[in-house]
């Protein structure tokens, strides 16, 4: 009997021993595969209200930054040469830098090839900091033009952001397609062709959440019809909310159900990278500086993503 009684305490250990790990498992697939970052952008447009420059002292700028406790930052950059610059302040305030945002041209040949070179140097600078996802946003034909590409440059954009991914991911990285709302015009052509004409392996989705929202007529309906469509390639979320259409200062309840999109994103068994982007428009209220913005950001993030 007490052999039996032993044998069954060591099952009990077991099985015990097994749940924990079941959990700690579970726990670690649940866990986002970065921490929750913040773009560069939003903190340029609290500055310009204040009357300041984002880049002007980077120093104070990102001392600024990590003061709220975030703990990762994805900057733009224009060329590689800006990478080395930015790495010791980074390193000073313990910032990782999981992604970065790049500019690219790709409708056009001669303009992709340099773009190309060009993104692939920032690649390379960024291997000391260990970036794993680049995001870019291949530039319309004229900003603020509604003059659209034509199915040739299309055709050559997708292509190119293609060959781009394929390069990224020999040196180990993602290439995430982003937009604005100009790739949501004409029937959301450019958007779904970037998508529909590449390799899943090659080029993820970086979704914009708010710009798809704006861009299909403050459309939530056709928002998680993309995630639906496309939610298995969501290498990245930008955060931002709005109320009644205008862009708040804090990320919070407002005109998109963020709750809804975190279940539905869990659902598809997808995690990804979270980036906060809650920028400023000439429209949005005035209550608080940059600092207190992303504290406060950073309660609901957690509410809603447990991030």
């Amino acid at each position: 009997m007490s052999q039996n009684r032993r044998q069954f305490l060591n099952t009990l250990a077991v099985s015990a021993g097994a749940a924990v790990l079941s959990e700690a498992a579970r726990a670690e697939q649940s866990a986002a595969p970065f921490p929750l970052s913040c773009n560069q952008y939003s903190w340029i447009t609290f500055y310009a209200r204040d009357g300041k420059d984002w880049g002007k002292d980077p120093d104070a700028s990102l001392a600024e930054f990590a003061s709220t406790g975030l703990k990762a930052y994805e900057p733009a950059f224009n060329n590689a040469d800006e990478v080395p610059k930015l790495l010791p302040v980074l390193k000073k305030y313990r910032l990782a830098m999981p992604s970065v945002y790049v500019n690219t041209a790709l409708h056009e040949a001669e303009e992709s090839a340099k773009s190309i070179e060009s993104v692939l140097a920032i690649a390379d600078a960024l291997k000391a900091a260990d970036t794993k996802i680049i995001v870019t946003n291949p530039s319309p034909i004229q900003w603020g033009s509604d003059k659209n590409k034509s199915d040739e440059q299309l055709t050559r954009q997708a292509q190119n952001l293609d060959k781009l991914g394929a390069e990224l991911k020999k040196r180990g990285m993602t290439l995430a397609y982003h937009t604005h709302d100009v790739e949501l015009r004409a029937a959301a052509r450019e958007f779904h062709h970037m998508l529909l004409a590449t390799d899943p392996k090659n080029v993820s989705l970086c979704l914009d959440v708010h710009w798809v929202y704006r861009g299909s007529g403050n459309s939530q309906v056709a928002l998680f019809d993309i995630v639906k469509l496309y939610g298995k390639r969501i290498a990245e979320l930008h955060l931002r909310q709005s109320k009644g259409g205008i862009w708040q200062e804090t990320f919070t309840e407002g005109d998109i159900d963020y709750p809804g999109l975190a279940h539905a994103l869990d659902g598809l068994g997808v995690k990804p990278h979270l980036v906060l982007e809650q920028c400023l428009e000439k429209t949005s209220p005035k209550t608080m500086d940059g600092v207190q913005a992303h504290k406060e950001d950073l309660v609901y993030v957690k509410k809603v993503f447990g991030a």
